[in-house]
């Protein structure tokens, strides 16, 4: 195992820079550099003073943590180095590091070597990063939660169900003269797979709320020309990012903003007006917005209320009606000239009903009812592992109902089993945990 070190704080001016080394000679190493109390013989968690040289060139005044395997954050003996936080100065302590038998570490490096060396498995490892942005209190302690392995214990308690089912078919099926053993028919299985079942459920109804506290709500403003979309998005920003005119079809691409809202982040899309047309540009920004539909967690979509509903409208209606959607009557300080009970009133040129859209945002997607406690899913891949292993096991119990043979339902809970495994981080290959990590900072 290399030595390695990085940054582990923001690069820029500051009181103080935080440099991390690890390996299995790193303390040795360090204390090459270092002019203070000899760290060979500093015992774990402890904190000395000193300063570091470059040969005889004093570099600064610092204080070394020291921390020694299995204690540390990733398993290895390690310390880290607290430098002044002058750019300057953090550079040359770095340099010397790297002179004196260390590699700058690749991104996340450190944090892979937490879950190479079982520090954390591998839902613990991706929440490091969440916890570092997160940016309310829900998404904090959602992360929390999964880094405490919450999750992780979860999904092994679902696996041991399924491992101990698979035992006991293995048994009937090599050893059908063992007495003991228990003779596992449909009417065994069904039950312990709507257990399983159930408890995935709940994960990922639960998930679906808490990746978007803590990734944001990607939250499309639609509607045909003119309606006011684009005043609505300067409205929630608070600034005039959108360019707002009289002429259809001014905005022709998607304009972005972001907003905080409680415990969520807003990552709002003003995508151009949809409507039949025949325009080459605009038939391009009306494609775009379609799409913006299908990859968004929240519709709002704006009709005028002072121009009768058209087809197009209609049509919009119904295009958003299977996905979490607001429904925004617009220009109601104009003569109103239709009227639905499933829209919002507002005013989007006056500000007029801003409070209430935002309550009735919270309201559609749920956020009251989530319990940040509850383990989640919290990233794509996650997600996705799960659903395959609930398709498997849902797939087993339809094949119990059908009466098909023992033998073909233990490969789909196997299938699950192995699934389950890969979202902590069992039998998952080695370029693919790679990946993973290097999304992750330096110093991480």
């Amino acid at each position: 195992m290399e030595n390695i070190c990085a940054i582990a704080t923001p690069y820029g001016r500051g009181a103080i820079s935080i440099i991390r080394c690890s390996g299995p000679n790193s303390i040795e190493l360090v204390n090459k550099i270092f002019k203070g109390k000899d760290l060979n013989k500093v015992k774990g968690n402890r904190i000395v003073y000193g300063h570091i040289y470059d040969g005889s060139d004093l570099i600064d005044e610092v204080m070394v943590s020291v921390f020694r395997t299995p204690k540390s954050y990733d398993g290895e003996n390690a310390c880290e180095i607290n430098c002044h936080g002058g750019v300057y100065v953090t550079e040359l302590v770095l340099q010397t590091l790297l002179k004196n038998g260390f590699r700058m570490a690749e991104p996340g490096e450190f944090t892979k070597r937490a879950f190479l060396n079982h520090k954390m498995d591998l839902t613990s490892a991706e929440s490091v990063m969440d916890v570092v942005n997160a940016e309310s209190k829900l998404a904090l302690t959602s992360s929390l939660n999964a880094l405490n392995n919450n999750l992780s214990k979860l999904i092994n308690n679902l696996r041991d169900i399924l491992l101990d089912l698979l035992a006991k078919i293995e048994v009937n099926i090599d050893y059908p003269e063992y007495e003991d053993s228990v003779d596992v028919t449909h009417d065994y299985l069904s039950p312990h797979l709507d257990l399983v079942i159930k408890q995935m459920e709940d994960i990922v109804s639960n998930s679906k709320i808490s990746r978007i506290i803590i990734n944001g709500v990607k939250t499309a403003i639609v509607g045909k020309p003119n309606v006011g979309k684009s005043t609505l998005l300067n409205l929630l920003l608070g600034e005039n990012k959108a360019i707002v005119s009289d002429i259809a079809g001014t905005t022709r691409d998607i304009v972005e903003g972001q907003i905080r809202l409680g415990d969520i982040s807003l990552n709002l899309l003003d995508t151009a007006g949809i409507r039949d047309n025949t325009d080459l540009i605009e038939s391009i920004g009306i494609n775009k917005a379609k799409e913006t539909i299908k990859e968004a967690d929240l519709i709002l979509l704006v009709l005028d209320i002072s121009r009768k509903l058209e087809e197009d409208d209609l049509n919009l209606i119904e295009l958003i009606k299977d996905k979490p959607h607001l429904i925004i009557a617009n220009k109601k300080d104009l003569k109103p000239v239709w009227m639905r009970d499933d829209v919002l009133m507002l005013s989007a040129k006056e500000g007029e009903g801003l409070k209430e859209l935002k309550d009735k945002i919270y309201e559609v997607l749920k956020i009251k009812d989530f319990n940040a406690t509850n383990p989640s899913l919290n990233n794509v891949r996650q997600k996705q592992l799960m659903e395959e292993a609930l398709r498997s096991l849902k797939q087993a119990k339809n094949s119990c109902l059908n009466l098909v043979d023992i033998s073909l339902i233990d490969i789909d809970i196997k299938e699950a089993f192995d699934k389950l495994g890969e979202i902590i981080g069992k039998s998952y290959p080695e370029e693919l945990i790679t990946a993973l990590f290097t999304k992750f900072c330096l110093g991480k």
